[in-house]
């Protein structure tokens, strides 16, 4: 995919035509501590990592050319650092859904693949659905033994159903953005979607699109909501909000949306939020 405006707005530039990290047999220790780095930025959906829960005998051993990239991924996949940011919080269909977008770099295709790996898990364990990730056909096809897994969904490839690309938008959410740290918490994205076979509208990441939206049809004409935002000058924001109680009866508390705003009404919006019980997730330029 070329770079484009539209890819700018959706906040895939990123994306493009990134060099894969990938562990050659001439690699200087400078190399080897990028492919170490890009396994945590990888697996750990850009959470933030302390010195102390590195692995470090781990990286010893891929150091020391003892393990594979592919290994690596394995023994960070199957820690307790791992388990405790995305495994024992979660429920399972969204641990599921990260294991797909951390490990093979795509979101689940239909409901059959987060039914298969959920009994994969009640009847064989933790490990042996951890594996079948990073041992499937797929993983060694596109990353084979020591190429870092990266994510796949927001390009064309053989193989891949152009539905992902929808559903990728709602597992990724900007490159500031954590696996842990998004409005709807533990829940999962794609449950409604995967259960009635069908594809969301395509939200950009929170500040990349400034509330375009897309769908995938013949219209790729960018369509903006933009609510009352008219003002008299020509700069107006995008205010996240989550949890906001609407003044009506019956009363409804709805869980999360984006209203643009122009700058002038930035502080009167922001105090309606906070009086109606609403938490500003981000402000950022529309």
């Amino acid at each position: 995919m070329a770079i484009t405006s539209a890819a700018s707005r959706l906040g895939t530039e990123a994306f493009d035509e990134l060099p894969k990290v990938e562990l050659r047999s001439n690699a200087t220790k400078e190399d080897i501590e990028s492919v170490i780095r890009a396994v945590y930025l990888q697996l750990l959906g850009n959470d933030y990592l302390m010195k102390s829960e590195r692995l470090t005998s781990a990286e010893s051993l891929l150091r020391d050319g003892n393990m594979t990239v592919r290994e690596f991924v394995r023994a960070v996949a199957k820690s307790e650092l791992y388990k405790n940011k995305f495994f024992y919080n979660n429920f399972q269909t969204r641990f599921i859904e990260l294991s797909y977008k951390h490990l093979l770099g795509r979101a689940p295709y239909d409901e059959s693949e987060v039914s298969y790996h959920n009994d994969l898990y009640h009847n064989e364990g933790y490990d042996v659905e951890i594996d079948s990730y990073i041992d499937s056909t797929e993983y060694t096809e596109n990353f084979g033994d020591n190429i870092v897994p990266f994510y796949r969904g927001f390009a064309t490839q053989s193989g891949q159903k152009t539905v992902g690309f929808n559903r990728m938008f709602r597992l990724y959410r900007g490159y500031a953005n954590s696996d842990r740290a998004q409005v709807e918490g533990s829940k999962s994205r794609l449950a409604r979607e995967l259960g009635t076979n069908s594809a969301s509208s395509i939200v950009g990441p929170s500040g990349n699109n400034s509330n375009w939206n897309y769908r995938a049809t013949n219209d790729v004409s960018p369509r903006r909501n933009v609510g009352n935002a008219v003002g008299a000058g020509d700069r107006s924001y995008r205010i996240e909000v989550t949890g906001q109680l609407f003044p009506k009866y019956p009363k409804v508390r709805r869980s999360s949306y984006a209203i643009v705003v122009p700058y002038e009404r930035l502080s009167d919006k922001m105090q309606q939020i906070l009086r109606q019980g609403g938490k500003i997730v981000s402000v950022t330029p529309a």
